[in-house]
């Protein structure tokens, strides 16, 4: 019955025990004297409702169900229990220390750790405070429930419980200064009430006599237990965010006053410095106010995962196996390259998604070969087998986290918090199986070569028979084309190593290949001979994993990346219809193995069935530790993104509905049935303008593929247990086995990922990952806020996934060009922010025009960054004179950026550090790879040109064994030009300013101090760029000086011919040279 179950109260504190005789007729009932005895039932909404004896002796049901109980009195002030004598309690063992051991309501001492030190209560304070570590074993102490002396307590009473999960004796330990158990505190601190368990049903079967027919505690319907949120939303303290806007608000107002005082007083002895310094800061106003609006409202979220276990998990009378409740999910791995993206990289992404800790029975794991390679099909292969040993192994140990190549990887101790005995045994086994496993995927080239090889001269010695035994040539050379094998001796239908017609990366046939079958619903439990590992009592169950390489033939555009994702989305909804999808990169792994339920705890919680997708923090490893080029991006993923919830690439989980085009529930009038036998809706009444005969033209021929569509809409609902759950399904609903596969369903998953398939359809418009742009991620997620879509930023306690970064300075400014590109494009397309709906939010409408926009403040950045240098050369400044109001203006907007700056760091949980690596590379990216990309984006929308930014000079790596040794690799790109050009005109101003003031007959420091002060704020930006430029040691690649010279003297040359030393002209200089 538990909290639900009927509660009997005293009139009297100091009632006996134990009221009742087991099973008294009901006539002695009516006829007992003594204290009166008052019944009442608890509601799920915390209510009690009195019930009258007469009542229950119409109600047969609930008379037979409580007769037998034991009634439990807390002790209080006026009634506690006989203690034993203080005399005969046994003292601490700590030095020092004559204080009495702690006890529980019934005088028996507590021993918080299995070694049983005697301990007191203050003295367990200090050393949980201390260390965590017990005095007398000095290991730390367990918060594992304590049931010694649990007995039978069929005729006895029972003990008192503690509010919460279980009977844990050290919540109980809560002590008044004579050693005694102090109620009071108990009670204020648990918030716990008198008579709390009065009727504490015991943990056995009471009612069963052992016949296994009773009922077990904890077995209650999902419907009969109190409804808990899943989630909940914690705002940034007052304290923090309250000045954090009033210095935005300040810094707003001084801004205004600033740039109004700025065009009232114009420096008529430098008008076009004036002017461009005039036009840069309005600019740069605007762009701050794009950026920062948005940070107003930043907050934090937390999930209930015991709730939701509970929930959706937890055993019942009509779930007595325990099967979960829980939706599925499909999870997409992409790769497209083994050269650059190593396959023993995508396989050890692959082990950690089939070893996470969800429903095996409710994970299906698809990985996209966009390539075609048989070395990443065999790669999958090989993951596939070991992962019959690594993710039970994963499961026995609650091994985190579940790459091997991390987990092996990991300095701390292996040991700690690992109870079993035989973890280090199994550990080592398993290590000694992972190294081979690394051996076969890394000689998986060698071995895919040397068959093929051995194959093809096979072909050519029976090509050579066939025309000797025709009477052929025997001089006339054999063309027999350089295939690739597989192990069966067959052709690889995919990319070859020596490319052939249909047998390249852009014309090859489509290949699925089920890796591993879908699991079966019940639990599969492994034993000690079947394995190398004794998996006793494990679920040795793996999810199904399919292999996935979409047909490309020429002639086709195939979209890239958003190509490959929507045949994923395609061939998953035939053959497993997850209602969730979740989105990562070959290099991306599940570092936290309950990140997808984390996730569930927002999209399975009231409100959860207008969230089209959860998106999680993208971490990275084998960064540098100064994170010289910001590649950790904490200031957007932690300071941004907590007031942005929006799609920003790997590591999200999309409602599969929202994902083929549809509106949010709550948009649409469709019926709604919360009983029993609630259905899926039909497709059209989704979206009314879709007719049934218009299906094909949304989605394709696929008969399967729309039947899905209203399944995994009715999977995806959060459950029906609340009233302000509008659009749920009952409980159990998804407890039904799946049908198995056959071969009809594998050969239309086949054909839904032909290259044919998306023509005269929606796929890459409205429905799938949007096509178009090269940051198909932002696109896909703003159709879907313009849509009415809500979506959550979810930053989890362990980080959810992690991956790797380029901390190279080139290919860092390769990928930020490419997101910069896709911005210029989204800003010209009809996905610009200004046309949305009105359902946009203002602030993601905000946060879109940004997208849009910022690369576009690189032009008026790199004009500004010349300002001082131009300033130093013409002995003006942006202003005529550097007057107090200038000054103060300067220095209180300083003040806001640095009162803003520490606001931020503190309500995000970033570094100074990192604010600063940030700031650093915003003014080299803008100044670099955002300049290319609005050139590149406006000469591809005026003139129909498509420039690509490529290496030109690499560098080798002298250093292998020096895990950072990418980050001092010097690779020449044009990329380069822009922020070198800046540096070397701002060194040489400030040389050329400073001569000039010095062998002037009349100084003017006011005007250098002023030209120099900006002049070094760029430089001290430019640093990590210059330091990345020397590489190692100070190895500065020859063609940085040669830049470095040619623009030292292009320069010279020009500010020679415009301001001509006084007393001669540009006749005189060089012997009569002229400056062309």
């Amino acid at each position: 019955m538990g909290m639900q179950g009927f509660i009997a109260t005293t009139s009297s504190h100091s009632m006996a025990s134990s009221l009742l005789p087991t099973q008294p007729p009901k006539k002695a009932i009516r006829g007992s004297t003594g204290p009166t005895v008052k019944f009442a039932r608890r509601t799920s909404s915390g209510r009690y409702v009195s019930l009258s004896r007469d009542d229950l002796d119409m109600s047969g049901e609930l008379s037979g169900d409580y007769l037998n109980y034991t009634v439990h009195i807390p002790p209080t002030p006026d009634n506690q229990p006989q203690m034993a004598g203080l005399e005969d309690r046994a003292r601490c063992g700590m030095p020092a220390c004559d204080g009495l051991v702690m006890t529980d309501e019934r005088g028996e001492d507590i021993h918080p750790c299995d070694c049983r030190f005697n301990i007191c209560g203050d003295c367990f304070i200090d050393a949980q405070k201390d260390r965590g570590l017990c005095p007398g074993c000095r290991e730390p102490y367990k918060s594992a429930d304590y049931e010694d002396d649990v007995g039978d307590f069929m005729g006895g009473a029972l003990p008192l419980p503690t509010p919460g999960k279980g009977s844990n004796n050290m919540t109980m330990m809560k002590r008044n200064q004579g050693g005694e158990f102090d109620h009071n505190r108990w009670l204020f601190e648990t918030k716990g009430t008198y008579g709390y368990g009065n009727a504490y049903w015991p943990q056995e079967d009471v009612y069963s006599d052992h016949g296994g027919d009773g009922m077990q505690a904890g077995m209650m319907d999902s419907s009969e237990r109190p409804w808990k949120p899943l989630s909940r939303k914690i705002s940034v303290p007052a304290a923090v965010i309250s000045p954090y806007r009033l210095l935005i608000l300040v810094r707003l107002v001084v801004l205004c006053f600033f740039l109004e005082w700025r065009v009232m007083h114009p420096n008529n002895d430098a008008v076009w410095l004036w002017g461009m310094s005039v036009t840069c800061e309005i600019w740069f106003a605007f762009s701050w106010i794009l950026d920062q609006v948005p940070k107003l409202c930043p907050v934090t979220r937390s999930t209930d995962l015991q709730a939701l276990h509970d929930k959706f998990d937890l055993s019942s009378p009509s779930n007595p196996t325990g099967r979960s409740d829980l939706p599925g999910v499909d999870l997409f791995v992409s790769t497209a390259d083994p050269d650059k993206e190593p396959p023993l990289v995508t396989a050890n992404t692959i082990l950690s998604i089939l070893a996470v800790d969800y429903p095996v029975e409710k994970i299906s794991c698809y990985v996209s070969d966009d390539g075609g390679a048989l070395l990443t099909f065999e790669a999958m292969a090989e993951a596939a087998s070991f992962a019959d040993l690594w993710v039970p192994f994963c499961r026995k140990h609650n091994i985190e986290p579940r790459n091997p190549e991390a987990y092996f990887s990991v300095k701390s101790d292996p040991t700690k918090n690992k109870r079993r005995s035989d973890f280090v045994k199994d550990r080592r086994k398993m290590k000694r199986e992972y190294d081979e496993f690394k051996v076969r995927i890394n000689a998986l080239p060698d071995s895919i070569r040397r068959r093929s090889d051995a194959f093809n001269a096979r072909e050519e010695m029976k090509m050579m028979k066939h025309l000797r035994e025709n009477g052929g040539d025997p001089l006339e050379p054999v063309k027999v084309p350089k295939a690739t094998w597989m192990a069966d001796g067959t052709h690889w239908p995919g990319t070859w190593n020596v490319a052939a017609a249909e047998h390249s990366k852009g014309d090859h046939a489509g290949i699925l290949q089920i890796m591993l079958k879908p699991p079966s619903y019940d639990l599969l439990m492994g034993n000690a001979e079947d394995k190398l590992i004794d998996f006793t009592e494990v679920d040795i169950r793996i999810p199904m994993f399919v292999y996935v390489s979409r047909e490309k033939r020429p002639g086709y555009d195939h979209n890239k990346k958003a190509g490959a994702m929507n045949a994923l989305v395609r061939a998953s909804a035939v053959l497993s219809n997850g209602p969730f999808i979740l989105n990562l990169d070959c290099d991306h792994y599940i570092y936290n193995c309950k990140a997808i339920r984390e996730g569930m705890c927002f999209l399975m919680d009231r409100g959860g069935e207008d969230i089209c997708f959860i998106q999680f923090p993208q971490r990275f490893e084998g960064i540098d530790p100064s994170d010289r080029y910001a590649n950790r991006n904490t200031v957007f993923f932690d300071g941004n993104m907590r007031a942005l919830d929006v799609y920003v690439g790997t590591g999200c989980m999309f409602r599969r509905f929202a994902l083929y085009g549809f509106d949010p529930p709550q948009n649409k009038k469709a019926p709604l049935k919360m009983d029993p036998e609630t259905q899926a809706l039909n497709t059209t009444e989704f979206d009314a303008d879709l007719d049934l005969h218009m299906l094909p033209k949304r989605f394709g021929n696929s008969t399967m593929l729309a039947e899905s569509i209203p399944i995994c809409e009715f999977q995806a609902r959060p459950l029906a247990d609340h009233p302000a759950v509008k659009y749920g399904r009952p409980p159990g609903a998804l407890r039904v086995p799946r049908e198995p596969l056959d071969a009809a369903t594998v050969a239309e998953a086949v054909s839904v990922i032909s290259c044919w398939y998306e023509d005269k359809t929606e796929w890459g418009g409205r429905v799938g990952w949007i096509y178009g742009s090269v940051t198909e991620d932002v696109v896909t997620g703003y159709r879907m806020h313009n849509r009415g879509w809500r979506s959550v930023y979810c930053v989890t306690k362990r980080d959810a996934f992690r991956g790797s970064a380029p901390i190279n300075l080139t290919d860092r400014l390769h990928q930020v060009l490419r997101w910069a590109t896709g911005s210029v494009e989204i800003f010209f397309s009809r996905n610009n922010a200004f046309l949305g709906s009105k359902r946009l939010k203002l602030l993601q409408r905000l946060f879109y025009v940004n997208v849009g926009m910022y690369p576009f403040t690189s032009i008026f950045l790199i004009v500004y960054c010349f300002l001082p240098a131009l300033s130093l050369f013409s002995g003006s400044f942006i202003v005529e004179t550097l007057s107090v109001a200038f000054l103060v203006y300067l220095l209180t907007i300083t003040i806001c950026i640095v009162g803003l700056a520490v606001l931020e760091v503190k309500w995000a949980g970033i570094s100074i550090e990192e604010w600063w690596r940030n700031e650093q590379f915003w003014l080299i990216s803008g100044t670099s790879a955002h300049l290319a990309a609005v050139v590149q984006g406006l000469l591809k929308v005026m003139v129909g040109i498509e420039i690509s930014f490529t290496l030109t000079s690499k560098s080798a790596v002298e250093e292998e064994d020096d895990i950072y040794a990418d980050l001092y690799l010097v690779k020449w790109t044009s990329l380069m030009i822009p922020p070198v050009v800046i540096a070397m005109v701002n060194i040489i101003g400030l040389a050329f300013a400073f001569s000039r003031t010095i062998y002037s007959a009349i100084p003017k420091w006011s005007k250098f101090v002023g030209g120099a002060f900006f002049s070094f704020w760029v430089l001290a930006h430019l640093y990590p760029f210059a330091k990345g430029l020397m590489g190692r040691r100070g190895k500065t690649p020859t063609i940085v000086f040669v830049w470095s010279g040619l623009i030292a003297i292009i320069i010279s040359l020009l500010w020679i011919a415009i301001s001509p030393p006084q007393g001669g002209t540009t006749d005189q200089i060089g012997g009569g040279f002229q400056f062309p």
